[in-house]
């Protein structure tokens, strides 16, 4: 009997056990093992949202000209380039693209069998080649935490279909060289998709992106859902290469893949104000700043600080060991760092994205503890 494709347990889902254990402990649970916003997006994001009158027809796929608008005037003035709305294109948020890329760029360039994506990293740039049928092969990061693209074998580089990068990192929140991997990409003939969604928040230096160093086989890929705490409307886009971009736009309209009319007026909006990433932004550093200490003060061992991003991944012996002590005496949730590849199994990644009042009630706990 032949066996198909099975998918893996999602790892999310494994934490289950866990939180039935908190509430045998604590009155509520906190959980910050996940990327999800709690804090309010701007009223005038909600208001488009609920007002455009778009609902009852087919939006484009490619993305309304408004959006693809808002899109590149705030590219220009996030990171002084400028990129024409045909480059860009709509996604309904950033992880659909993350998975499905690969299955796509393999029927246009079928000799190629490779997708190279960061060892340490959210599951679903392998899981992306995998559902496509194609080898996914980890690349390592260097000591000082940033991806080593020059270890890359150079079998691995000729059947690469594409190259990821994550920059500021999840887990990690680390800063890589996006100079760096884009020359590489050329010099290879790879193409390579810079997953940004994190820029927003950078703690060292200002954020930074691909195009930066130009458009020539690279895509970066954006999402409104951490910038704009819009994970549930399902929004963002990716912008690059012209002849990419322009593939990729008209396979995807093939596949019926469209955000929302109502989505993209909420986009707009969001894009086009920038002061309330300003004050998410201040939000997420003081509660990196708060619970790095007040772990530090509670484990005996100092939790570093990341370059960007706003998870915290403090190495420890035993992820899951570690994860276990933190919900017993703070009843919050988080992720073992095997979560996000065999590379991360001494870590474990804690999401600052619970509002200010629970995050101080896991600092009590801890400090009581």
């Amino acid at each position: 009997m032949t066996t198909g494709f099975v998918p893996p347990p999602y790892p999310y889902d494994r934490l289950n056990d866990l939180k039935a254990r908190i509430l045998d402990r604590h009155e509520s649970l906190v959980d910050l093992s996940v990327g999800t916003p709690f804090d309010p997006p701007p009223a005038v994001v909600i208001d488009a949202l609920s007002s455009s009158g778009t609902e009852r027809s087919y939006p484009p796929s490619v993305g309304t000209p408004a959006f693809l608008a808002s899109a590149a005037s705030w590219m220009n003035r996030r990171f002084g380039v400028d990129i024409a709305p045909a480059q860009i294109g709509a996604t309904i948020g950033s992880k659909e693209m993350v998975a499905s890329v690969p299955q796509f760029l393999h029927l246009r360039t079928p000799e190629r069998d490779t997708v190279l994506y960061p060892a340490i990293s959210y599951p679903s740039y392998e899981m992306g080649a995998t559902l496509a049928g194609l080898r996914a092969v980890p690349v390592r990061f260097r000591n000082d935490g940033t991806l080593d693209i020059d270890s890359i074998d150079p079998d691995d580089a000729r059947r690469a279909l594409l190259l990821w990068i994550n920059s500021p990192g999840n887990p990690t929140g680390q800063l890589d060289d996006l100079e760096a991997a884009a020359r590489w990409g050329r010099e290879h003939d790879v193409p390579v998709f810079s997953d940004e969604c994190y820029v927003e928040f950078t703690w060292t230096g200002n954020g930074r992106s691909i195009l930066e160093h130009g458009t020539d086989g690279v895509v970066a890929v954006h999402s409104l859902s951490k910038r704009s705490n819009l994970a549930g409307v399902r929004t963002g886009f990716y912008a690059g290469d012209a002849d990419l971009v322009h593939y990729l736009r008209e396979v995807r309209k093939h596949a019926g893949m469209m955000v929302p009319g109502p989505a993209q007026a909420a986009a707009v909006a969001a894009l086009d104000d920038d002061e309330h990433v300003d004050v998410q932004r201040a939000r997420y550093r003081a509660r990196l700043d708060l619970l790095a200490e007040v772990i530090g003060e509670w484990s005996g061992t100092p939790v570093p600080l990341p370059d960007g991003a706003f998870y915290l991944w403090i190495p420890v012996d035993d992820g899951w060991a570690f994860a276990e002590r933190l919900a017993d005496a703070g009843g919050a949730l988080v992720s073992p760092g095997e979560f996000y590849g065999a590379d991360g199994t001494g870590f474990v990644r804690v999401a600052v994205v619970q509002p200010d009042e629970q995050i101080e009630l896991v600092a009590q706990r801890l400090r009581a503890g």
